[in-house]
């Protein structure tokens, strides 16, 4: 899906456009119609598509959301009136939603992954690369590049592990969350709890209690994409200021070029990944904002609220795994640069250290990196420890 407004959307593809939440509100009802098991043999999933998508959208201000003229729409197209019977539009338009952010985040685990694997060689094999330390922009004391690159690491596999414990949940609930006209279909309140669990294992989905109002499936996945972001803003910002000429110890696998200035490198992948990482907190505020104000069983505006962040929240995550993994693959490390920026500064980078042994005249002098090694070989060991 092409966006001027945002540079590298198409690596999102297809996620969470509006052609992909159709095909997965109609997954939602189809698989609702099934478990109703009135309407055998009826396919819902061929009588709608792409060129729908501008009727659903106008025909949505009717009701405020689009799943009212869907549900007219496939009953007209298939004559079925059992279609969307028993459910209610929230139960669609979220339970779509949870199979969207499915998609994201099968997309970002594999994104992550190809980091941890990038991130490790790199710790590893720079785990004796000696660098000067850098805090509020001067010189601090020496480190290793690997304990950088370790750093990064270690942030990855917080954002993975962030990742791995969303668990999408279906939403089925009916009116007001008491499955109320479900349990009249049904023949009883055991029976009607039974279709809703059948519906979510048809879908592949976590079963739950109806959350209308309780909005955490929505803000935990706001939180756990906002915690890669934060990762990969991070790893950016490093990449761009060591890529300053003046420093020049990284610099991008391919820089972008300038329209006016030939003999530009610019770090354009950092760029882009920062913007992601300054952009995302705010769509995830919001997301906390409507779960805050969601009220009585079924929230007024505050639901609508949550779509565009979503959307906006997952396809921007994705693009900037996707710049992250392309960074970090084609990261180019100058070695030479960074000892030779170490030796220029060594009697500042080792004032610290000078000044503990004075004060501490029997302690071990020959160790300014301190345990660089071992923090290195910790994360390695998480690392390892943790892939599938």
């Amino acid at each position: 899906m092409s966006d001027l407004f945002w540079p590298g959307a198409d690596r999102a593809g297809d996620l969470l456009s509006g052609s992909a939440l159709l095909t997965a509100m109609v997954a939602v009802e189809q698989a609702w119609l099934d478990v109703l098991g009135e309407a055998p043999g009826v396919d819902l999933t061929s009588l709608v598509g792409p060129d729908d998508l501008s009727h659903l959208a106008v025909g949505a201000e009717a009701g405020g959301n689009p799943v009212i003229e869907l549900v007219a729409m496939l009953r007209a197209r298939c004559g079925s009136q059992w279609v969307h019977r028993g459910l209610t539009s929230q139960d669609v338009l979220d339970t779509a939603l949870m199979l969207c952010m499915r998609d994201v985040v099968t997309r970002l685990s594999g994104e992550l992954k190809a980091q941890v694997d990038v991130l490790v060689e790199h710790a590893a094999a720079h785990r004796k690369t000696v660098m000067a330390g850098r805090t509020l922009t001067q010189h601090a004391v020496p480190i290793t590049f690997g304990l950088k690159a370790a750093g990064w690491l270690n942030g990855v596999l917080d954002a993975r592990d962030a990742v791995d414990a969303l668990r999408l949940p279906v939403q089925i609930g009916g009116a007001a969350g008491t499955l109320s006209a479900v349990t009249e279909l049904a023949g009883g309140p055991e029976a009607a709890v039974a279709l809703a669990h059948d519906a979510a294992d048809r879908l592949g989905l976590k079963w739950a209690p109806p959350w209308h109002t309780n909005r955490r499936p929505v803000t935990a996945i706001g939180d756990a994409l906002v915690t890669c972001t934060d990762t990969w803003g991070r790893v950016a910002t490093d990449v761009a200021t060591l890529s300053r000429p003046e420093i020049g110890e990284l610099a991008e696998g391919t820089g972008g070029a300038s329209s006016t200035m030939p003999h530009k490198h610019n770090p354009v992948l950092s760029v882009l990944v920062r913007r992601a990482a300054l952009t995302t907190p705010p769509l995830t505020a919001t997301l906390h904002i409507a779960a805050a104000l969601a009220a009585d069983e079924r929230p007024d505006g505050a639901w609508h609220t949550e779509w565009a962040p979503l959307r906006d929240l997952g396809r921007r995550a994705v693009v900037a795994g996707a710049q992250t993994t392309a960074l970090l693959a084609g990261l180019r490390v100058d070695t030479e640069r960074m000892a030779a920026t170490a030796r220029g500064a060594w009697a500042q980078l080792t004032a610290e250290h000078e000044a503990i042994h004075q004060f501490v005249p029997e302690s071990a002098h020959g160790h300014p990196l301190g345990a660089a090694d071992l923090i290195v070989d910790e994360v390695l060991g998480r690392a390892r420890q943790e892939q599938p």
